[in-house]
């Protein structure tokens, strides 16, 4: 059944106007006025904006981590993400050295398998170099669409690569068509920090956040970008914290050099001393990088007013209080690091930064959408409101007020970071690929419905001038 989108204001990435849309077979079919409405579900938007599904670059679903398994999976956070406005995700497949690459990507396929509510892809994390892995990229690229490469700068003995892995993943993501992406932190001074504090007894929270100290992101944003130059490559830099680090993405851009970054809400609204929270709460906020001094938000909302930073990512990982992250008392390196924030992504990035005035509505729907759909091979299939996309959308209401609890949350985890905060604005209905998964603010949605979307290489041409003509894979 067709259905028509009526009396709604649209907003992209460059537009903002009236009118309404025909959706039919998934697809966005025409935008205009007069449409014939016989045999077709009219949906009134009034009042409310119109705006691309979100796509939230950066989530970790099901993911293994600390002798623990993140809280949300496919179902309950594709759920989730829903409800915040999010329609499609791009999800991190951790791979074991000296495995082959496929036996991640099927194993990050079963968990997903007809679970999840909206469309979803995956990154693959790189963690080991050598002529055999390089190999199978070619593979990983045409078979399963996958043109986003992480490497680990952080976490020693776990997921750290070394520099040399990092350079030849540019040099042949350069030739491959791939954009790398980077956890920039320098694992090897953390893990000194570290070992240094639980000698001298300093086990509390609060020691995951002074044992990585913005330096340590500044340096490494630093240094993967300078490699990035030396490759004639392209990074993107996910979950930037501080100023450290936003320098050092607008020095790199400045002299022409393809990075991007990427923060989170958490970043955004969150400051340090909620790690000093007494009862242990503060290991509530344990996620790397940890929360910065409070006067780093402004800064990131600076640089993402001006495009030094460019997307915002949820970095979704979710554990219990109880149960998971409680695993690290008397020991900080042993608390699960990660929280709950894909739902809230959306309305905070809208509230803290629309509402507010930090931001423009055009502005919005690229950090929260269209730019994320341009760098990860979405776009226009995605990320946009135009004939021929896919019909993924969110009607929102700008003038509703909420507060932000755990008890109406539909996240997987005990708690939420942002409990009490209170916010303007939220989606009211999403549609994905024409079909409802939220209305009226009600679940409607059907497990197994999202589906996995094979995306297309990164083209360099897209750095700066952002031509919206992207190579296609052959997948």
């Amino acid at each position: 059944m067709k259905k028509i989108i009526q009396n709604g204001t649209i907003v992209t990435a460059a537009d903002m106007y009236k009118a309404d849309i025909l959706i039919e077979n998934e697809k966005i079919i025409s935008i205009g006025n007069g449409f014939d409405t016989s045999d077709a579900e009219i949906i009134d938007a009034a009042g409310k904006y119109i705006f691309p599904g979100g796509i939230d670059p950066h989530t970790h679903l099901e993911m293994p981590f600390g002798g623990t398994v993140s809280k949300d999976d496919f179902e309950t956070g594709t759920v989730a993400a829903a409800f915040g406005g999010t329609t499609t995700l791009i999800d991190f497949c951790l791979t074991n050295k000296g495995e082959p690459l496929q036996n991640a990507i099927d194993t990050w396929h079963a968990k997903s398998k007809e679970k999840a509510v909206i469309d979803y892809s995956f990154h693959l994390m790189i963690g080991e170099i050598n002529q055999e892995v390089l190999n199978q990229l070619p593979e990983v690229i045409e078979k399963e669409g996958i043109t986003s490469f992480k490497v680990f700068m952080a976490y020693k003995n776990v997921f750290q690569a070394d520099d040399e892995t990092l350079f030849r993943t540019l040099v042949a993501a350069k030739e491959l068509g791939a954009l790398v992406m980077v956890h920039a932190e320098n694992g090897d001074v953390i893990e000194y920090l570290t070992e240094k504090a639980l000698a001298e007894g300093n086990t509390d929270p609060i020691y995951h956040a002074l044992t990585r100290p913005p330096e340590l992101e500044g340096e490494a944003t630093g240094r993967a970008a300078k490699l990035t130059g030396l490759a004639d490559s392209q990074l993107y830099v996910v979950h930037v914290s501080c100023s450290e680090a936003v320098k050092q993405i607008a020095e790199a851009r400045s002299k022409g050099l393809n990075v991007w970054g990427e923060t989170c809400p958490q970043y955004l609204v969150l400051d340090q001393t909620y790690l000093e929270r007494p009862n242990f709460e503060g290991a509530k906020y344990v996620w790397s990088p940890p929360l910065r001094e409070k006067w780093n938000q402004e800064v990131l909302w600076n640089a993402l007013k001006s495009g030094e930073l460019q997307t915002l990512g949820s970095d979704q990982c979710s554990f219990d209080f109880k149960g998971q992250k409680d695993l690290g008392k008397g020991d900080f390196t042993k608390i699960p690091n990660g929280g709950p924030i894909i739902e809230d992504r959306v309305s905070i990035l809208f509230s803290e930064g629309v509402d507010k005035g930090r931001i423009t509505l055009n502005q919005f729907v690229d950090i929260m959408s269209t730019r994320s759909a341009k760098l990860f091979g979405l776009y226009p299939q995605k990320g946009t409101i135009a004939a021929g996309s896919d019909a993924d959308i969110v009607i929102f209401d700008p003038d509703v007020e909420r507060v932000i609890s755990a008890e109406k949350h539909h996240m997987a985890a005990d708690y939420n970071p942002f409990e009490g905060m209170k916010v303007k604005g939220e989606p009211v209905s999403v549609l994905s690929r024409g079909e409802f998964v939220i209305k009226d603010k009600q679940f409607v949605g059907k497990l197994g419905k999202g589906k996995y979307v094979k995306r297309a290489r990164y083209g360099k041409h897209l750095s700066r001038e952002e031509s919206e003509v992207l190579q296609p894979s052959k997948s």
